[in-house]
């Protein structure tokens, strides 16, 4: 397997040493990605043109993966969020490719991990009610087979963010 090409200079996010400027521009823009480069210029005590290349090092190194728009789950009508404990029929790569492809397929699902302990993976599904869930549980279990579906409806969001930590960098 062949690495990227990545454009002349650039390294990838191993191979940076990132420090405690390079931290603050990534709390920046985890909180608000349309930040101006003028405005955290000046939170992080830089002039824009470094503070500029600090964050193109970032992007060509990987560490800022992309900048998406966050919505509002309950404007575009989609409030409940049901986290579905799976276990896995069997444990076979073929079985993993199929469950993969078919959570690909439903927007829906829109986070999904591979666990430790008795369940095997858990999915994070956003819908407007109970019918729609419904109908996302029927399309998964016509397509596969489950050992086990177990089905947690949140009552209350308690904290949501998708800034990371970067004390660790």
């Amino acid at each position: 397997m062949t690495e990227k090409i990545r454009k002349t200079g650039s390294k990838p996010a191993d191979k940076i040493t990132f420090d405690e400027i390079d931290q603050k521009i990534l709390d920046i823009l985890q909180k608000d990605s349309d930040t101006i480069v003028n405005t955290i210029s000046e939170a992080v005590g830089l002039s824009v043109t470094p503070c500029w290349r600090r964050i193109k090092r970032m992007e060509e190194a990987g560490l800022i993966m992309r900048r998406v728009a966050l919505v509002d789950q309950a404007r575009a009508n989609v409030s409940m969020t049901v986290f579905v404990g799976v276990t896995a029929s069997r444990h076979e790569m073929g079985w993993l490719e199929k469950f993969c492809a078919l959570i690909d397929e439903i927007p829906e699902v829109v986070e999904a991990y591979r666990l430790t302990g008795t369940v095997d993976y858990i999915l994070k599904v956003v819908v407007p009610d109970m019918e729609a869930y419904d109908l996302v549980y029927k399309q998964m279990i016509e397509r596969l087979d489950f050992s086990q579906v177990n089905s947690m409806i949140s009552m209350e969001e308690l904290k949501f963010t998708t800034a990371i930590p970067t004390k660790y960098l």
